[in-house]
């Protein structure tokens, strides 16, 4: 298999202290016979960055992955402190009467994510990946019994004593976490993160009550931005994110931890192609069209054209756990 530009040549001013690598088979199917699809460097500009990681394509069950990849107990290094989705939330969303007309006309069509869950009354959430912990305050408003997990010790702790709301540290399987405790598990741009994302929605299975609902929301690498923009790609965040979905390679792996997909459906992002337009006009590609993206209202009526075409930069499952 063809690696990428190593990212073990570390040297004294480029590397991050204590990072350790591997090479995995896919995640989806346990083979390990891979094509390489493209290279890209690490976007955050944290110290020791410059390094350039992989991803590949597994030939038998089509799964993107990042490959070779930082161990589970290093990848901590490639997190920056003021790491965006870590944050505290400060003055929470406008509510959807006060949004200006264009933001209602074109922003992100994910009533689950403001709250408006596929369950028949407030119940019981766990949120994997909660981060500064947004979500969670928001469902806890609503009268649902909240608990969040994230592999972040800081933004946990942040969300317990700021937000007041139960936050537990580190991933699937959790000792703390009982079998059918949960009526809805959300899991809001984590599935990408981990190491073993088969595992973790096996563990979701199980931490559901038969009928219990599972959302996730995942940058989609079947994109028409990731098509425009490949390594500079917004969605890519490499190495922290590991594994790249499609809809068809995540209603696989969704089905695959026995769950049944009842939809699939695009979030359109704006913001996410402006990003990928900086990121493109940095790395001196997109010319005039990465500039012209990097202006909000022409990302905003993009980003509803590829909505319309079913090819967004996110998208977004809900399953069920069988009864």
């Amino acid at each position: 298999m063809i690696l990428h530009r190593p990212p073990a040549i570390p040297t004294a001013e480029t590397s991050r202290p204590s990072v350790a690598w591997e090479e995995t088979a896919c995640p989806l199917c346990g083979r390990d016979e891979a094509a390489l699809v493209l290279e890209a460097p690490d976007p955050v500009p944290v110290p020791g960055g410059g390094l350039w990681f992989a991803v590949v394509r597994c030939k038998p069950c089509g799964l993107l992955y990042t490959n070779p990849r930082p161990t589970a107990s290093t990848i901590h290094r490639f997190y920056p402190a003021d790491y965006r989705p870590h944050r505290r939330p400060g003055k929470m969303q406008q509510s959807r009467a006060a949004r200006p007309i264009w933001g209602r006309l074109f922003g992100r069509p994910c009533n689950e994510r403001r709250g408006e869950l596929p369950w028949p009354k407030p119940g019981r959430l766990l949120d994997f990946g909660c981060g500064g912990g947004a979500f969670l305050k928001r469902m806890a408003d609503r009268g649902w019994q909240v608990t969040g997990l994230d592999a972040s010790v800081g933004a946990g702790r942040a969300v317990q004593e700021e937000l007041g709301l139960k936050v537990l540290t580190g991933t699937l399987p959790h000792s703390d976490l009982l079998p059918c405790s949960f009526d809805v598990v959300t899991m809001w741009q984590s599935l990408e993160h981990v190491h073993r994302p088969l595992s973790v929605l096996r563990q979701a299975y199980q931490l559901l009550v038969p009928g219990g609902k599972l959302i996730i929301a995942t940058p989609n690498i079947e994109s028409l931005p990731y098509s425009w923009f490949g390594p500079a790609w917004f969605g890519l965040d490499l190495p922290r994110h590991l594994t790249h979905f499609t809809p068809k390679t995540l209603g696989t792996m969704i089905e695959t931890a026995g769950f049944r997909v009842g939809m699939m459906r695009m979030i359109r992002h704006g913001d996410w192609l402006r990003s990928s337009a900086r990121l493109a006009s940095q790395q001196g590609r997109g010319g005039a069209w990465a500039r012209l993206l990097q202006w909000k209202p022409a990302a905003k009526t993009i980003a509803w054209g590829c909505y319309v075409a079913g090819m967004s930069d996110c998208m977004m499952a809900v399953a069920e756990r069988p009864s």
